[in-house]
């Protein structure tokens, strides 16, 4: 089964985002090849909520880093809103990727020097664009994120769960089409692991975002709709927790599906 494949029963199909064909990405090193992606094929529909799991070295984080334009695959295609991503030069992938996609990833990338509202509007102020053109837009973002309270604090000043909302709301300043989380709570004790998980939750139920988030953790990837198990670079088996938050049902399907 390919995630995103149960359309919805009510209305129209929702359109395709992601669409992973046949994807291979081999790693030479010294003569030792590794298949990091081993013809793996998957799509993605626009407002899914989609967990990857697997053991280190299944193919994870490399699945993000293509479906992000980080990297290109070895063979394969890779479609993100109708844009073949492998036939991109690298500096059509950065063009698409700032304009297009939100990436958050385990360590938080934030400026120390720069407040939380200052964090958020960088990528316009990277751009050159001016700061007052998108205060209302930063402002919805901090409140999105509950942290309009803290929005003229600098990082050294914010908790580590707080810290990465601030990221979230920074990979949301374009409207991308796509958020991108490579194991957003790596560095998060457990109760703002939870306070993570559930604002992606909110997210993806109240903005209509298409969410892909790599995880190891049972609790988090319950949160979402559907969960993608990978080993050794193809995709074994998927679960569908539906947004349940039932950690115990992951953690169960997951062990018979990888264990």
């Amino acid at each position: 089964m390919q995630a995103g494949q149960d359309a919805s029963q009510e209305g129209s199909p929702r359109a395709v985002v992601v669409d992973v064909r046949e994807v291979y990405k081999i790693y030479d090193t010294a003569g030792h090849v590794v298949k990091a992606l081993d013809g793996l094929s998957l799509t993605v529909e626009a407002g899914r909520f989609i967990a990857i799991m697997g053991a280190s070295g299944s193919g994870k984080s490399t699945l993000l880093h293509l479906v992000g334009g980080l990297t290109p695959p070895t063979s394969g295609e890779v479609i993100v809103e109708n844009k073949n991503l492998a036939q991109m030069s690298d500096r059509a992938r950065t063009i698409f990727r700032r304009r297009r996609l939100g990436i958050v990833f385990q360590e938080y990338n934030l400026l120390p020097t720069l407040t939380a509202r200052e964090n958020v509007a960088l990528p316009m102020l990277v751009d050159g664009k001016p700061m007052r053109d998108y205060e209302q837009r930063v402002a919805e973002l901090l409140a999105t994120v509950r942290l309009e309270n803290r929005a003229d604090h600098r990082p050294d000043a914010l908790s580590g769960g707080e810290q990465q909302r601030v990221a979230i709301a920074r990979a949301l300043l374009n409207d991308p089409a796509i958020l991108l989380a490579d194991e957003p709570t790596g560095n998060l004790d457990s109760k703002q692991s939870r306070e993570i998980w559930q604002l992606m939750r909110q997210i993806a139920d109240e903005k209509n975002k298409t969410i892909l988030m790599v995880t190891h953790e049972a609790q988090g990837a319950a949160f979402a709709d559907e969960v993608i198990i990978l080993r050794d670079g193809r995709m074994i088996g998927t679960l569908e927790p539906k947004g349940s938050a039932d950690a115990a049902l992951v953690a169960a399907g997951y062990q018979e599906l990888a264990g």
